[in-house]
This record gives structure tokens, sequence and C-alpha cells, in this order.
């Protein structure tokens, strides 16, 4: 197996999501561990004009998703379950979440996230658990290229 082979098209397969679309996001991959950041934007704040909480679990959840992933080069990995702390707002400026792969079994990951200001503040953080699909990563489209 190829791994930078590997990261690069899973950066390709993050990339082209719909959903990042909206985000536009950036993305880093590497053995266990994931950075993805974006511009924080207006149009993802609640009411008191700071950013929304799932843009937080967002960020999170795919950058320990991917740095699960990382290790995982034949399936597609499912959040199983995700743990958050929101700890301070944000409204302007570009945020950045790290995630790295805490363990590793036959067919579960646990991997953690943080998420920081410009500032190297730390914003929020969280944890969870991944389960390795039945989708192989050959049959997703952005995947492949």
């Amino acid at each position: 197996m190829d791994w930078e082979s590997h990261y690069r098209k899973l950066e390709a397969m993050y990339l082209g999501a719909n959903i990042n679309d909206w985000y536009k996001p950036t993305i880093l991959i590497r053995e266990k561990f994931s950075e993805i950041s974006i511009k924080v934007n207006p149009s993802f704040f609640h009411a008191a004009n700071a950013l929304h909480g799932s843009v937080y679990f967002k960020l999170l959840d795919d950058a320990a998703f991917f740095a699960a992933n990382s290790v995982v080069h034949e399936v597609f990995v499912l959040t199983a379950q995700f743990n958050i702390h929101l700890l301070r707002p944000v409204n302007s400026g570009v945020i950045t979440s790290k995630g790295s792969l805490l363990f590793s079994s036959l067919n579960m990951l646990t991997a953690k996230a943080e998420l920081f200001d410009e500032k190297k503040r730390l914003l929020a953080h969280g944890s969870g658990q991944f389960a390795k699909s039945k989708i192989l990563l050959s049959s997703i489209e952005n995947y492949k290229n």
C-alpha cells in the first residue's frame, strides 16, 4: 500500500464532498493525524453572532475521522459516537481542527480532535469512536481520482 497516495486520495474525497462547497476547507492528512482549517464566515453564525456549535462539531468530527481513516486503506470509517466540549466562542479569522488517532482494534478506532483559533487558543475539543463500514474506498468517486 502506498500510504502517501492514500492520504492524498482521502484529502480529495473530503474536498470533493458537496457539503464542503459551503465551508471551503483545507485539509492535510498524515499517518494517524489530520488538520482541517476554514475561514469563519458570518453565514455560520447563530443569533448571537458567533460560530454555531454545528460548525465546531463538523470540524472536530472530520479531523478525528480522517485521523482514524488514515490507517484504514480499504473501507470508509463511520462515526459511531462523538462527544464535544465547547470552550470559547469565535466570530472571525481562520480556525483549525487537529485530529489524532488514540487507539485502533480490528473493527473500532478511537480518535480525538482539538479546535484552535489563529491565536492558538483552544476553542473546543472532542473524541469519538469510529467503526469500519462495508463501503469500499475504491467505490467512492472522489477517492478513486
